[in-house]
C-alpha cells in the first residue's frame, strides 16, 4: 500500500479538518507574538500530527476491525497527543493567534459568571482525573463497545470525548505553577496519575488474561489483518492499555515531580507559616 493511500481519510471529516485548520493558524500566528523555544514548537507539532494520523487517515480503518489497533488509536487520543500537545503550553500562544476583537470577548467571557463556571467545571480537580478514567473504561464495558463500533454516531462521541477529556487532563498535571493559581496542588499532580493509572492497569490485565472473546463486534467487521485470533489480538490491546498507558502516565507523574522540586528550589511552595499567618491576619478583629 503507497503512502497516499496511508494517508487519506478512511471517513472524511469537514469538522474535523476546521478543528485542526483552526488550532494550527492560531498557533502559528501566536508564536509570532509571543517567543516560544523550539522544544515547545516541536511538541505541538508532533501532537498534532498524532492526533491527525489517528482520527483523518487509513488507520480509522484498522482501528475499527482490530482491537489492538483500537486501543493504540485510543492510546494516543487519550493520553499521547495530548501529553505532547499540553507540553507545549499553547494557551497563551493560541490566544496571541486570536484576532483583538476575540481576545477582549473571550477576556470578558472568562471574567463573567458564565466564564467563571466553565472555567471551574473544566478545571475540576475531581471531575477531571474522574472523566479521564471513566470515558476509556466506560467504553470498555462489552456492550457499550459493540453499540459504539457500531453506530458512526458513539463512535465519533466516544473518539471525541476521549480526546477532550486527555487535554482536560494533562493540563492540570502538566500545569507547572504553584497553588494558586494552579488548581492542583504541586503534590496533588504528583499522585493524581498515580491513582489514575491503577484502574486502567487492572482493566488492561483483566482483559490480557481473559481467555474469550469479549469484543465479538470485530470479527463481525471483519478483522484486517487474518490469521489473528480474537484472543490474541484482545491479549495485545490489553498490554497496550495495562503497559504503554502506564508508563505514559508515569511519564506525567515525573514531569509533575520535577515541577515540584522546581517549586521547592525556588521557595513558591506554601507552607505551614504562611497559611498560618494568613488564618491569623483574617481572624484579626477590624480596628
Amino acid at each position: 500500500m503507497l503512502l497516499i493511500d496511508w494517508l487519506t481519510p478512511w471517513e472524511f471529516s469537514p469538522t474535523l479538518l476546521f478543528v485542526f485548520f483552526v488550532g494550527i493558524v492560531l498557533f502559528v500566528r501566536g508564536t509570532r507574538v509571543h517567543r516560544v523555544s523550539k522544544v515547545r514548537q516541536a511538541f505541538f507539532w508532533i501532537g498534532i500530527v498524532f492526533l491527525y494520523l489517528s482520527l483523518h487517515t487509513r488507520v480509522d480503518y484498522y482501528a475499527e476491525r482490530m482491537f489492538f489497533i483500537h486501543r493504540l488509536q485510543h492510546l494516543v487520543l487519550h493520553h499521547l497527543g495530548p501529553l505532547f500537545i499540553m507540553g507545549a503550553y499553547p494557551g497563551q500562544v493560541l490566544r496571541a493567534g486570536l484576532p483583538m476583537s476575540w481576545r477582549l470577548r473571550l477576556r470578558d467571557f472568562r471574567n463573567s459568571r458564565s466564564g467563571q463556571i466553565t472555567q471551574a467545571v473544566l478545571t475540576n480537580k475531581i471531575l477531571v482525573p474522574v472523566l479521564f478514567v471513566v470515558l476509556v473504561i466506560g467504553f470498555l464495558i462489552p456492550t457499550v463497545q459493540f453499540y459504539s463500533m457500531l453506530d458512526w454516531r458513539l463512535y465519533r462521541l466516544m473518539n471525541w470525548s476521549v480526546v477532550i477529556s486527555g487535554f482536560m487532563y494533562w493540563n492540570l498535571i502538566l500545569d507547572r505553577r504553584p497553588s494558586p493559581p494552579a488548581v492542583l496542588s504541586p503534590g496533588g499532580r504528583i499522585i493524581s496519575p498515580v491513582v489514575t493509572m491503577v484502574p486502567q492497569m487492572i482493566v488492561g490485565a483483566i482483559i490480557t488474561f481473559t481467555e474469550r472473546d469479549l469484543y465479538p463486534i470485530f470479527d463481525l467487521c471483519g478483522r484486517a489483518i487474518p490469521g489473528m485470533t480474537a484472543v490474541t489480538d484482545q491479549a495485545i490491546g490489553g498490554l497496550t492499555m495495562w503497559v504503554l498507558a502506564g508508563f505514559i502516565e508515569v511519564f506525567g507523574l515525573l514531569f509533575a515531580l520535577a515541577t515540584l522540586m522546581r517549586l521547592s528550589a525556588k521557595n513558591r511552595l506554601p507552607n505551614k507559616q504562611d497559611k498560618l499567618r494568613g488564618r491569623t491576619s483574617l481572624a484579626a478583629p477590624i480596628s
